[in-house]
């Protein structure tokens, strides 16, 4: 067993609000479950509903800028920053202003689903 894996190619998460998800380690690309690696695109002008996951998330952008609503704090990243939020924190993600955001996000444990508790 080789003490490396190469992954050739990320795995595009199908979205409808034009976000970009490609997720290089995790769940639905290597089946890996301790954590998880997505790089991202978020159009100007989008938003998600608010969630509460059950995983901590970092996320460090590239480009652009992002918006946080944690637990009722604004919290606003800028290219070179970085950001953890912790699981059981009550986050809204988005994008408000004119151009693209590129960022990456780690979640420990691995991204999931059915652990993520968005908001209806």
């Amino acid at each position: 067993m080789k003490s490396y894996f190469l992954n050739p190619s990320p795995f595009v998460v199908p979205t409808t609000d034009g976000k970009l998800i490609e997720e290089h380690v995790g769940l639905a690309s290597t089946s890996t479950g301790s954590y998880s690696l997505a790089h991202m695109v978020a159009p100007p002008q989008w938003s998600e509903p608010h969630q509460t996951p059950e995983f901590d998330e970092f996320t460090i952008v590239v480009r652009g800028r992002k918006r946080f609503e944690i637990d009722g704090d604004v919290v606003e990243l800028q290219a070179g920053q970085a950001l953890l939020i912790k699981g059981g924190a009550r986050v809204r993600y988005s994008n408000p202003f004119e151009e693209e955001c590129e960022y990456w996000s780690i979640c420990v444990p691995a991204f999931n689903p059915a652990t993520v508790h968005r908001e209806e």
